[in-house]
């Protein structure tokens, strides 16, 4: 059978169609037009399925959506998406009325880490745990091919795990998440907060690289941040990989500074978790997406 998948973001919605063997048969990108609300966004996702529907000669296929936030179980509604207009909203009801069909709909750390479990670095473990570190930080979590949503549909929400209560607020509505301390954009703010100067997470990467004082300070917090918060997860998960990706995922050092620091907060004598780089680049959102299916 087919697979369609959709990864909304916030900037940009990407569609794939994969064949019966998992070959890519079609693929299509669109802006996300925030400015046409929650109706025009769903309007649009109906129209790129159709188009890649046109693209199987309309045969049956599963379909499975990708979209930051999650689904709270007791109400239904989207909830923590940086496209506003999705949360406290029934999405994924309100699509399935209409497209007249079931679908699989999942965070797009789930469908990340799906991806790189199935296709990517991930590929022939059993237990993988997927993180993205970009502007924010969130994870997902592949045991034997399945996404673990967990009770509450929160499972791998590792970017909320507060490991400072009396840090930075969170938009969530709690105090120094991980999130706030090892994303690209908490980066950003603990630079902002200490020296009254913005810079971007690949200028202070930059000027750590040179050796400049400030941008080690900063770095230096961020690797004992990365390496509390990483042993917490290897403690309660024990992973047998965790796969990184977003954009702070590109920093090397993070794979040999930041594991280190991980070293050196975990329970036992070694570390032995494979900590590795994504395989998969910008295509896991939407692979996933197609993966989680129905």
């Amino acid at each position: 059978m087919y697979r369609i998948g959709i990864d909304l973001g916030g900037t940009k919605t990407e569609g794939v169609v994969l064949d019966e063997t998992g070959r890519e048969l079609a693929r299509k990108r669109a802006p996300t037009d925030q400015a046409k609300g929650y109706d025009g966004i769903l309007r649009a996702i109906q129209a790129l399925h159709d188009e890649l529907d046109a693209q199987t000669g309309r045969k049956p296929h599963t379909f499975g959506i990708g979209t930051p936030g999650g689904t709270s179980r007791r109400t239904g509604l989207l909830t923590l998406s940086n496209t506003q207009c999705l949360n406290n909203r029934p999405m994924k009801s309100d699509l399935e009325r209409l497209l007249g069909r079931p679908l699989g709909f999942e965070n797009d750390a789930n469908c990340f880490a799906m991806a790189e479990a199935m296709l990517g670095a991930g590929k022939g473990k059993e237990l993988v745990f997927g993180v993205i570190m970009g502007t924010g930080c969130g994870g997902g979590i592949v045991f034997k091919g399945q996404v673990l949503d967990g009770l509450h549909f929160r499972g791998g929400e590792w970017g909320h795990m507060s490991i400072d209560p009396n840090g930075p607020p969170c938009f969530c509505g709690r105090r120094g998440c991980v999130e706030r301390f090892i994303s690209g954009g908490g980066v950003q703010e603990r630079y902002a907060e200490r020296f009254g100067v913005q810079r971007s997470f690949r200028d202070i990467e930059k000027d750590y690289e040179r050796g400049e004082p400030r941008a080690r300070e900063i770095v230096q917090a961020f690797f004992v941040n990365f390496g509390r918060a990483m042993a917490n997860l290897i403690t309660i998960l024990d992973p047998d990989m965790i796969v990184l990706g977003g954009g702070v995922s590109k920093f090397e050092a993070l794979y040999i500074e930041g594991a280190k620091a991980v070293a050196r907060n975990i329970l036992g004598d070694e570390l032995t978790t494979p900590i590795v780089k994504h395989a998969l680049g910008d295509s896991a959102g939407v692979l996933g997406a197609a993966l989680i299916g129905v």
